[in-house]
């Protein structure tokens, strides 16, 4: 190839060799060293056309390359969401059996039926399902297991039901990932970002199987905007440190998309410093917050809620965190912090249970005093657990156990 451009671009020489006017017979009588600039002339062109032949040949392989992975990428997606179907629609059918059959006798027959169900559904391609059936065998602990149960399986129909009807829009994106698809940080950092004053109000670490798992919740000074920053390493392994508690974060964040969006990654951020408490609700604007959530994401089993003016009180059914009660009622029967007042004019304690698991809150109510304060903490469907206090006349944060 390379010869036969070099023979093709030759006549581009040819002038160089024609004859002096005027000479005999026409015989080409070549100037002294034209011969050698047309070779080099020829070569330098064939050279250059086969460089741009080359660059030409590598754009195209490059390009039929860059097709022929999107195209294998498309199949192996394709290929994902057949299985993470069928995955799903067997555990409708097992759901529906088992609900007909009845949950008895699940204590007995239930954890071994949810490990065969979940390597299923892990080999599936939906190992998020496979997480949350996993984790059923930790409710036959608790005394009202059969309800929680029940709970459990109308969730995880609501989520085969909802993916197979391709449910889209935020929705959509929040099934996918709660069966286990993952959103890339690239895809993260070009959707939803939020810059504020964020501020630390709590840190928990827990072992998720192999993995040990961080997880750190904010809340924005101005936005009011609850976030979570996750992360995992092996379990041998430790994890970057975060800010501490307390302490008052300048960062844009960027949401993970989703119907109730909690989950975020760290687009920039320019400095830290210490603050006092964070802006705070009473209970029952945290409870309405924590409503919202769930209508926009009715698997969200955690969100973070920061409580003002509460204090430990102790319930017929446990401990909770309320406000004392108002000395006067406010306008329209309230006692100004989301509780109801009495006919007396005395306000009734909002009050919201903490988790039974979590025992009696001894540090919280040494700190408190039965003075009110400010209690960030996690809420779960079982409760809430106290993440930290702030307190005294500097409002430093106490992180709770």
């Amino acid at each position: 190839m390379v010869e036969r451009m070099s023979l093709e671009h030759a006549p581009a020489a040819v002038p160089d060799s024609l004859p002096p006017h005027g000479a005999p017979g026409g015989v080409a009588v070549p100037a002294p060293g034209a011969r050698g600039g047309a070779v080099a002339g020829a070569a330098q062109e064939g050279r250059e056309g086969s460089g741009a032949a080359a660059r030409t040949s590598g754009t195209a392989a490059a390009g039929r390359g860059a097709g022929a992975d999107r195209r294998a990428a498309e199949r192996r997606a394709a290929q994902r969401a057949e299985r993470v179907a069928a995955g799903l629609a067997e555990l409708e059918r097992w759901l529906a059996d088992r609900v007909r059959r009845g949950i008895a006798d699940s204590r007995a027959s239930g954890p071994g039926e949810w490990d065969e169900l979940a390597r299923r559904l892990v080999d599936a391609q939906a190992p998020g399902v496979a997480g949350a059936v996993s984790r059923l065998t930790s409710l036959l602990a608790r005394d009202d297991w059969p309800s929680r149960l029940l709970e459990e399986y109308a969730l995880l129909n609501l989520l085969a039901v909802g993916y197979r009807r391709g449910v889209d829009g935020p929705l959509g994106e929040t099934i996918r990932a709660r069966v286990g698809f993952t959103t890339t940080k690239a895809d993260v950092l070009a959707g939803e970002r939020v810059r504020d004053e964020w501020h630390v109000i709590g840190r928990r670490d827990s072992v998720d199987g192999p993995l040990l798992a961080r997880r750190v919740w904010l809340r924005g000074r101005r936005s009011g905007r609850a976030a979570l920053m996750l992360s995992f390493a092996p379990a041998a392994e430790e994890l970057d440190d975060p800010p501490a508690t307390g302490a008052v974060v300048d960062a844009e964040l960027a949401f993970y998309p989703g119907a109730s969006p909690l989950r975020v990654q760290v687009a920039d951020r320019w400095g830290t410093r210490r603050s006092g408490a964070p802006p705070g609700t009473s209970v029952v604007q945290a409870q309405q917050e924590v409503a919202a959530a769930l209508a926009g994401d009715p698997w969200t089993d955690s969100w973070p809620v920061v409580l003002s003016g509460v204090v430990p009180l102790r319930g017929e059914d446990g401990w909770l965190l309320g406000h004392p009660p108002a000395p006067s009622a406010g306008r329209d029967g309230e006692d100004g912090r989301g509780g109801e007042a009495d006919a007396d004019g005395a306000g009734e304690a909002a009050g919201w249970a903490l988790d039974p698991r979590g025992g009696t809150p001894l540090r919280l109510i040494a700190v408190s005093g039965g003075e009110p304060v400010t209690v960030s903490a996690e809420w779960t469907p079982y409760g809430l657990t106290p993440l930290a206090v702030w307190a005294g006349p500097e409002d430093e944060a106490v992180t709770l156990p």
